[in-house]
């Protein structure tokens, strides 16, 4: 059975270069949320294993998201996937409770091994 996971991004290009990089995975894309509120109104019915997070989206950021869905939802396992490489914001998206981060734009390998990481 393949690991479920949730792709929340505003630009329609990331879930499609996601769902690339996990074709032959032992990943899927099961829901694909463009924004913050939309990912947590969702995460509750989907409970997927794992999130990839746009930090940059409109209205409320990734990280105010991964945030308020790591509050509700302890459980969740977040990975942050940001073209925002500096040391604060990845030290944020840690304190809020993300897994790991994956810098835009990313290799396939390089996905495959922050979800196996949160996953741990």
């Amino acid at each position: 059975m393949k690991k479920r996971v949730m792709v929340v991004d505003d630009t329609r290009i990331m879930e499609l270069q996601i769902e690339e990089a996990l074709k032959d995975s032992e990943y899927e894309v099961v829901a694909y949320c463009r924004n913050g509120p939309e990912a947590i109104a969702r995460y509750g019915d989907i409970l997927p294993d794992v999130i990839t997070m746009d930090i940059l989206m409109p209205g409320m950021d990734g990280r105010e998201t991964a945030q308020a869905i790591i509050e509700e939802h302890p459980e969740a396992r977040v990975v942050m996937v940001s073209s925002l490489a500096y040391d604060d914001t990845i030290n944020e998206a840690v304190r809020i409770g993300a897994k790991t981060f994956v810098y835009k734009p990313f290799e396939r390998k390089e996905l495959l091994c922050a979800l196996d990481f949160a996953l741990r």
